[in-house]
């Protein structure tokens, strides 16, 4: 390939985030904007021992602002490598990625990425960790912790600011490496398998409350899980991904009503959105291995 990937980074109009002690870190975007992400023919090649090996082949997604959508297909599909293209970590081989539409010439820290791990450093307390974003972007420490510690008491985690992470349960530290990700300033959130470590009953609970966190930040939203019940519970519409070269195979629209209920997944309409996200991945399935 010698396409060279192109870049640009602008703005969109849509709600402003609710906490007001947050404000844009890296420039770019002006509080109160979420970005549409949009990738274009975008290409991922890697080398291994002397084979080129294509991890995404051909893929274009267009994310409105504001909008929550979801990725999903087999392992090895190329989710998260096209998550880390997105984020700036990685770079695609060609192919087109823009995060909003002012130019810039790198991606990274166009976005709040998050991912499948929540990377808690265990001699940091719940405040410390949370802050990181903060202190990288050069916010003096005090007014650094007063931020986080306001954003932590909206995400129901007040009086734990001095707890270590192992004192935390598995939903507590999922919510101080989002709480970190949002103090990023970003409008544009990137989550990895988020809530993939969590047991059923756990998952559920942070699922509707990440909804209530983004329906109230008004943020871009890309998810990437292998839930399929959890990619129709919080999307506004589902990307199917092929086996590896990852290429979308198909598009499912998930027209449930927003708020979403706790009770929506027992719904005939609820049910009949996840068969309709099983067949197209196990369609996609099938087409990879003929491919």
């Amino acid at each position: 390939m010698t396409a060279e990937p192109a870049t640009t980074v602008c703005e969109d109009s849509s709600p402003a985030l609710s906490v007001p002690a947050l404000r844009d870190r890296a420039g770019g975007l002006p509080r109160g904007g979420s970005p549409r992400v949009v990738l274009d023919a975008l290409v991922k090649e890697y080398a291994l021992e002397g084979v080129t090996i294509r991890a995404l082949d051909g893929v274009s997604i267009d994310v409105k602002p504001g909008e929550f959508v979801t990725l999903v297909g087999p392992s090895g599909c190329g989710k998260s490598t096209l998550l880390r293209i997105v984020a700036g970590l990685e770079e695609p081989t060609c192919g087109r990625v823009e995060v909003g539409c002012v130019a810039m010439p790198r991606r990274l820290g166009a976005s709040g990425y998050m991912p499948q791990h929540d990377m808690l450093l265990p001699w940091r307390t719940v405040l410390d960790n949370a802050i990181l974003p903060l202190e990288y972007h050069g916010v003096p420490r005090k007014e650094a912790r007063r931020e986080a510690a306001a954003l932590l008491a909206t995400f129901g985690l007040g009086g734990f600011e001095g707890a270590r992470p192992a004192a935390l349960s598995g939903g507590m530290r999922q919510r101080v490496a989002l709480a970190r990700t949002i103090l990023t300033g970003r409008r544009a959130l990137l989550l990895d398998e988020p809530f993939g470590a969590l047991d059923a009953l756990t998952r559920l609970e942070m699922q509707l409350w990440l909804l209530d966190v983004w329906a109230r930040l008004g943020a871009t939203v890309v998810l990437v899980t292998h839930d399929l019940e959890e990619a129709v519970h919080l999307s506004d519409r589902v990307y199917v991904l092929s086996a590896r070269p990852g290429r979308i195979a198909d598009e499912v629209a998930i027209p449930l009503p927003r708020p979403r209920p706790e009770d929506v997944v027992a719904t005939p309409a609820f049910a009949a959105l996840k068969g309709r996200l099983l067949a197209a991945v196990r369609a996609a399935g099938r087409g990879a291995m003929r491919s």
